[in-house]
């Protein structure tokens, strides 16, 4: 009877506690749950489909956007801010090659007679003409070069070749003459986007300030094809009296000017911009010569002050 009464009761006994080993080892697996770090697999199901579903389609509205902004906003070809909107406006800058190592410098300078002196220009003009020379080392090249003229301009979508052969002495076979110290210096317009010359072609109403020989030679190559007239004019001369004196006489090859008809730039593949070879005929020797060269169109502005129409270097042969 005693132990039937003792049966009816029962024995609560004090939990054991757990050590903080135990813990970690049932936090990270439970044996009588079977729960993974808190989570049964059931748990953990749930939350990874949910996550993986809300990440996919976090990332197609993400992919949908860009796509939108970049069909309707952004062509890789075409610049969104254009001309005066753009950093660098509406009027083109004139560049020349070859350019010094030190590029805050605007010096050429080397020893007439010393081929290891005038190496270093003449590679610097073979690297710079290198795509004109072999015109598949640019996009599109070979495809969509167009021989263009004054009155057969680049169909949609073609660009004008630039013959530079036949440019003697200004071809790398002669040195670019830098042997003769007789330099050959390329001016190139910087381009602008959608950018058209207003060209002087009235050979009655060129500007007072043009000066005379570049005149004289515009009345020449126009006399006898008025075509010729559509041209981005150039003239070369030295900065002071001096320098105008010290400068000697220059030729433009193939004209003294860039032809019209290789504007507008549109970025098409394949483009490049047309060239003016300066050949330096007789330039004296032993002191410096400050030249500037200066591009002439009705919309291309003339600043000295802000290098605006015009580029200035200094020639100095030994």
């Amino acid at each position: 009877m005693p132990n039937r009464k003792l049966e009816e009761f029962e024995i609560e006994t004090k939990p054991r506690k757990r050590t903080t080993k135990q813990t970690i080892c049932n936090f990270l697996y439970n044996e009588q749950t079977g729960a993974i770090l808190g989570r049964t697999p059931e748990s953990w199901g749930k939350i990874l489909l949910f996550y993986v579903i809300f990440y996919a389609v976090l990332i197609a509205l993400f992919a949908v956007c860009l796509a939108t902004f970049l069909q309707h906003f952004i062509n890789p070809r075409v610049p969104r801010l254009q001309q005066e909107q753009g950093s660098i406006g509406s009027s083109p800058g004139l560049g020349f090659r070859p350019l010094p190592p030190d590029v805050r410098s605007t010096l050429i300078w080397y020893k007439g007679t010393g081929e290891e002196s005038y190496k270093y220009w003449e590679d610097e003009l073979k690297e710079f003409l290198s795509v004109y020379k072999k015109k598949g080392q640019t996009a599109g090249a070979g495809q969509n070069i167009f021989n263009c003229d004054f009155r057969n301009p680049p169909p949609p979508g073609k660009v004008c070749d630039v013959d530079i052969r036949g440019w003697e002495p200004c071809i790398d076979e002669n040195h670019f003459s830098f042997h003769r110290s007789s330099p050959c210096i390329f001016l190139k317009l910087n381009k602008i986007y959608g950018w058209r010359p207003e060209y002087y072609n009235d050979t009655d109403a060129l500007p007072g300030d043009m000066p005379q020989q570049l005149v004289g030679e515009i009345k020449n190559i126009t006399k006898y094809n008025r075509d010729y007239a559509n041209m981005v004019w150039v003239s070369c001369a030295g900065e002071t009296p001096t320098d105008r004196e010290n400068i000697g006489p220059l030729r433009y090859i193939p004209h003294a000017g860039f032809p019209g008809y290789f504007y507008p730039y549109n970025n098409a593949e394949g483009y490049l911009s047309p060239l003016v070879a300066v050949h330096l005929m007789k330039p004296r020797t032993g002191i410096v010569i400050n030249i500037e060269c200066r591009a002439w169109a009705k919309n291309i502005k003339y600043s000295r002050k802000e290098r605006l129409g015009v580029v200035h270097f200094e020639l100095m042969i030994e």
